[in-house]
């Protein structure tokens, strides 16, 4: 019975919720006696309040007993991301500095989702201040991959992956500054969505203009994706570069007919990528399923040239900015990867930074003149399929050695610096049976768009729906 209720959709179980054919407090047990069934093998979720959400279910099933009108969340479980400040639950960010951190109030993302219904049943691992993505850290070791436990889940947000493929939570926030949603959400086989900048706004966030890290949604399927989306999204006037479009008009149905659309389909971005040749197999023998949607499929890629630079140096700053404090308190508890970023960001000049930003705002513009010509881009999500979860990360692509951490993640952080959102959907398996996700990007703000895509493409695939086998 637990099995049945913890991998049905999200929107199918709040639905059943609101109708009473099921209670707040099965559908959070459900979850809770899962967690407690397989997070063993994987280590998703770091801590958990299971009595406390087991309270919050008995309240929610009161509510709609009294008639108050229930959020489109309602009763839905949710482990958050991490590093996503929640009140009165331990946000450790992955780091020793905050291994006994108790926030006193929920950051905006969190109110957001437990405002619309959500209840909190704990929070998912994540590597130490988010940097890599390969999740693990020294507070709770390493997040594996439910398809198989001896590769990583992907990060950041791999921890919040994992659970979602394993029916510990319905659905999962999480945030993305060099593929920190897709790329987690291709290695377990889930959806996850990078917006636009702004499209969530974020708060507090101590440099509110910058538009390098986002957070957004994650859900087993493109609808539960953007049902989470519909909460997430909208104006706040705390954030500067807030969209001023209401979250409600990613809730209305996805179904779109694509004859005609206008498709570029990249496998390294104008040969500026080394890809895993099991990965571009795997997404190249899909091609055909856009053809026979009615697609229009060429090869084609705008030109990102100088995105490492600024990808590399933005990010850099943002380091130095938000985390040199501690490397100046203690730097041996912190990472050598961070202690890196935060190094190179300490030597940029301002000239850097204008150079960095000049660069950007060139890239948008030329990626803007690209979707005159196309719908979306298509492009693999990650350049590997999960590796080796003793990794920090991949050392080669089929023999081209990869010389930091970031290196192997450029089909992911590339597109970051674009403004474009950006849709991993699950697009098949190695044949090894390695998740694969399929890239869907669209021009600035279109949002709905790239969802309505992968919705097709999941509809005639049904790669989502194959589960791992954990028992």
């Amino acid at each position: 019975m637990h099995e049945e209720i913890v991998y049905r959709p999200a929107r199918e179980l709040t639905a059943m919720m609101r109708r009473r054919e099921l209670s707040a407090r099965e559908v959070v047990a459900a979850h809770l006696a899962r967690i407690e069934a397989v997070n063993p093998s994987v280590n998703a979720v770091v801590t958990l309040c299971g009595d406390r959400a087991m309270d919050e279910a008995a309240a929610a099933d009161e509510s709609l007993v009294s008639g108050v009108e229930p959020g489109p969340l309602h009763g839905l479980p949710i482990a958050h991301k991490d590093t996503h400040s929640t009140a009165g639950v331990r946000t450790t960010f992955g780091s020793p500095f905050f291994a006994d951190h108790v926030p006193e109030h929920d950051e905006l993302v969190v109110a957001r989702m437990r405002g619309a219904g959500a209840i909190t049943i704990g929070k998912t691992n994540v590597p130490e201040f988010a940097a890599g993505s390969h999740t693990f850290n020294t507070l709770f070791g390493v997040t594996r991959n439910p398809y198989d436990t001896t590769r990583s889940a992907g990060g950041s947000s791999g921890g919040a992956a994992a659970a979602l493929a394993c029916g510990m939570h319905a659905l999962a926030d999480g945030s993305d500054m060099g593929g920190s949603l897709r790329n987690p959400a291709s290695f377990n086989n889930v959806v996850g969505l990078r917006p636009s900048p702004g499209r969530v706004p974020t708060h507090p966030e101590p440099l509110g203009w910058s538009t390098l890290s986002v957070q957004g949604p994650m859900g087993r399927d493109t609808a539960d994706t953007a049902l989470l989306l519909s909460v997430m999204a909208g104006p706040d006037p705390r954030s500067p570069i807030a969209v001023d479009e209401p979250g409600g008009v990613f809730a209305e149905p996805l179904e779109r007919d694509l004859t005609g659309l206008r498709v570029a389909w990249s496998p390294d971005l104008g040969g500026a990528l080394a890809c895993e040749r099991s990965v571009l197999e795997t997404l190249t023998a899909q091609l055909g399923v856009l053809t026979d949607l009615g697609c229009r499929v060429e090869t084609a890629a705008p030109d990102l040239t100088g995105a490492d630079e600024v990808f590399r140096t933005l990010r850099a700053w943002v380091f130095e900015s938000n985390l040199g404090p501690l490397l100046d308190a203690d730097r041996s508890r912190l990472k050598p990867s961070v202690v890196w970023n935060i190094e190179e960001g300490r030597k940029l000049t301002g000239p850097d930074l204008a150079r960095a930003e000049r660069l950007h705002t060139e890239i948008f513009h030329r990626v803007r003149a690209f979707f005159e010509r196309y719908d979306v881009l298509l492009l693999p999500v990650s350049q590997v399929a999960p590796f080796d979860a003793d990794q920090e990360y991949p050392a080669d692509i089929d023999g081209q050695v990869q010389a930091t951490y970031l290196d192997w993640m450029r089909s992911a952080y590339w597109i970051s610096i674009t403004g474009s959102p950006a849709l991993s959907v699950p697009a098949g398996f190695t044949p090894t049976g390695l998740p694969v996700g399929l890239q869907i990007v669209g021009p600035h703000l279109a949002e709905r768009r790239v969802l309505e895509v992968g919705h097709a493409f999941e509809a005639a695939t049904r790669f989502g729906r194959r589960r791992p086998n954990l028992g």
